[in-house]
């Protein structure tokens, strides 16, 4: 845990503190009141870029120190503009419950083929010890041929590590490539009885 971060009390409207560089947050946990915050956005960009399931200790307004994930990022679908953060404090001795992504690495055989490579799921839910948490888990694609694919249950993940999304799931597929026949034909043949009715 080596990013802190100052929190400071929230105060005024969101869109001059977005303003100022702020960007309006809550922190919030099972064991206490959710507390209304602002913080920096420099610094949570670039916490958000190195790891963005880091485990950050915020400093609050109080002066009390905690640590906390960032559980949820509201950002304007047009600008990229960081709009709200929500903080989850942890406890550091409790296992935590969590979603974290998957990188997909190597280039499926499939696609070699002419097939087409289909991510269906980009994160899974596990649950570790906070220190022991991953910035994401890694599979090898590159077996992968057409009409295969890869789901949650052959994910290889450490001891320490219990996935909690459902084994079936399917994570990545590589789809066969449609025959243009079968989509020139039909409508080729709606031409003709257009023309029949005429």
């Amino acid at each position: 845990m080596t990013t802190t971060i100052l929190l400071s009390e929230r105060s005024g409207p969101v869109k001059k503190l977005r303003a100022e560089g702020h960007i309006p947050a809550v922190v919030y946990s099972s064991r206490m009141d959710s507390e209304q915050v602002t913080v920096p956005e420099k610094e949570i960009r670039a916490s958000l870029k190195r790891n963005p399931r880091a485990i950050l200790n915020v400093t609050l307004p109080s002066k009390a120190k905690q640590p906390v994930i960032v559980h949820q990022v509201q950002k304007d679908c047009l600008t990229g503009q960081l709009l709200h953060i929500d903080f989850l404090q942890i406890n550091m001795k409790e296992q935590l419950d969590t979603s974290i992504p998957v990188h997909f690495t190597g280039e499926a055989k499939g696609t070699k083929e002419g097939g087409i490579l289909q991510i269906e799921t980009h994160e899974v839910m596990i649950r570790c010890m906070p220190k022991k948490l991953p910035e994401y888990l890694a599979i090898d694609i590159s077996k992968l041929s057409i009409g295969e694919h890869i789901t949650v249950a052959d994910l290889e993940v450490p001891k320490h590590i219990e996935v909690l999304s459902d084994p079936e799931t399917i994570l990545v597929t590589i789809l066969g490539m449609q025959k243009l026949d079968a989509v020139v034909e039909p409508a080729a043949g709606q031409a003709e009885e257009a023309v029949e009715s005429v």
